[in-house]
């Protein structure tokens, strides 16, 4: 992971800003400090420090490196006790939670479908499977047949079950760099891995956070409209979508890589993007792409159920054109003003 180190110019009333930017688990990685003034030797030594932690998380849970104990996990036999690390089997348990309380919305047992549209390790090659070759890979899914012993290890009792934790272990390695950081005494905080982000104290002009939800366009580029802005301290912020990595199949349809556990097939309905602000960004994570599932009827019965956090949801109502729709605590959470 190369990074690059800078000391942010700003207004002349700024406080004092060290960032950093980097890549880990396929995307780029963002912190920024606020006011702690750091030498350049030491935000150096905690750059190597978070980059350190951040190896540590896709040694445990990326299915991209072959020799992560996510990967041995999925080539090992069923039946057999795996022992994992605690922070790995840590995000397992809270997926476990999190697929009884969605009634199986939210599944990190889906690995063999994600191969096989293409979003996966293996290849970028997308394309619709065989019913034949769906049902195959769907028999070999679901979080029945995975569990967690109290020592730490993962047990799984088909042999071809694969877990695939992409909708939660960037929300994890986040909350990870945070914690690294908060641990030297820092407070003033943005840290993020793509769009999962975690916020806490001021940022450099001595307010809260400010983060910006993109407008879930059909060809989202960087730069492109925002829904909202949120205000947000002491909280994370994820959002889910089907803008960004999807395909076109045959007949004109958006396939986006989203999956229905039930089916197996991407998720197909009119909700562009879920936002979620949450207590810590593993829990985000995890919710944005739970609700995205669920879809704009459930999704917000759903999240008025969790008393920590709250969901802006855009639904996609033409070509160019959103309506959003948050939950009852998203506003006073994120000063949230349609």
């Amino acid at each position: 992971m190369l990074g690059f180190l800078t000391l942010a110019a700003g207004r002349a009333d700024d406080l004092p800003l060290a960032t950093w930017q980097g890549q880990t688990m396929g995307s780029t990685y963002t912190v920024k400090i606020v006011d702690a003034r750091l030498t350049e030797q030491q935000t150096e030594a905690l750059k190597a420090e978070v980059e350190q932690k951040l190896k540590e998380v896709n040694r445990q849970m990326s299915h991209y490196q072959p020799d992560s104990e996510l990967s041995q996990f999925n080539r090992a036999s069923a039946n057999t006790p795996f022992k994992v690390s605690p922070d790995f089997a840590r995000v397992v348990r809270q997926s476990l939670e999190l697929n009884r309380g969605s009634h199986g919305a939210f599944d990190p047992t889906i690995g063999p479908i994600i191969s096989l549209w293409g979003f996966g390790a293996q290849t970028d090659v997308h394309t619709v499977p065989p019913d034949a070759r769906l049902r195959e890979a769907m028999n070999q899914t679901g979080c029945q047949h995975l569990s967690v012993t109290p020592r730490g290890e993962l047990v799984k009792d088909i042999s071809g079950l694969q877990l695939n934790l992409s909708a939660i272990a960037k929300g994890f390695g986040v909350d990870a760099m945070a914690g690294v950081l908060r641990a030297h005494g820092l407070t003033n905080l943005y840290v993020s891995i793509s769009g999962e982000v975690f916020t806490s104290g001021r940022n450099p002009r001595g307010g809260k956070w400010q983060v910006g939800i993109s407008a879930p366009v059909l060809n989202w580029r960087p730069g492109d409209p925002t829904v909202a802005v949120l205000s947000v301290s002491g909280q994370a912020v994820s959002t889910s979508g089907d803008y960004q990595k999807f395909f076109i199949d045959a007949e004109g349809r958006r396939r986006a890589h989203i999956f229905d556990p039930q089916t197996g097939n991407p998720v197909q309905h009119n909700l562009g993007s879920v936002t979620v602000v949450a207590d810590n960004c593993t829990i985000a994570d995890g919710l944005a792409t739970t609700l995205y599932v669920l879809g704009p009827e459930a999704g917000p019965r759903f999240i008025e159920t969790w008393t920590n956090a709250a969901a802006l949801f855009v639904v996609r109502e033409s070509a160019g054109k959103f309506r959003s729709l948050p939950s009852a605590r998203f506003a006073g959470l994120t000063g949230y003003q349609p």
